[in-house]
């Protein structure tokens, strides 16, 4: 069974800095896209990053220039670094990715269970 473990939220001061991470692990045959999304109270989730098996990104517009995503294909791990962070981006942070388990003939899309980062004014 494949999990996705998120780490590394939590409180920070308006303008700061934080970084997350997600491993994959179980019985994986090749993954694909990892990301990370957000939702805040009361809104719908949205797309912070992603990035593919050959290293291409996508951002948000509201992070673009303050967030980088990156990942070990070896470590089946993605990161996210966030910088000048502002207290709207205060929410739970998913981990996301489409991968092909083991056994499994097409590729699904597996979620974490989510990190708070809290934004303080």
């Amino acid at each position: 069974q494949v999990q996705l473990v998120e780490s590394g939220g939590g409180l920070v001061q308006f303008g700061g800095s934080l970084r997350l991470s997600c491993a994959a692990s179980g019985s994986m045959f090749s993954i694909y896209t990892m990301g990370w999304y957000r939702q805040a109270p009361g809104k719908q989730r949205e797309l912070v990053a992603t990035i593919i098996t050959g290293g291409d990104v996508k951002y948000g517009d509201s992070v673009k220039g303050r967030f980088i995503i990156y990942r070990d294909n070896d470590k089946h791990t993605v990161s996210l670094q966030m910088n000048n962070l502002k207290p709207e981006e205060t929410a739970v942070y998913y981990c996301n990715a489409d991968l092909r388990g083991v056994g499994v003939e097409v590729p699904l899309s597996y979620w974490g269970q989510g990190t708070q980062v809290t934004v303080s004014s």
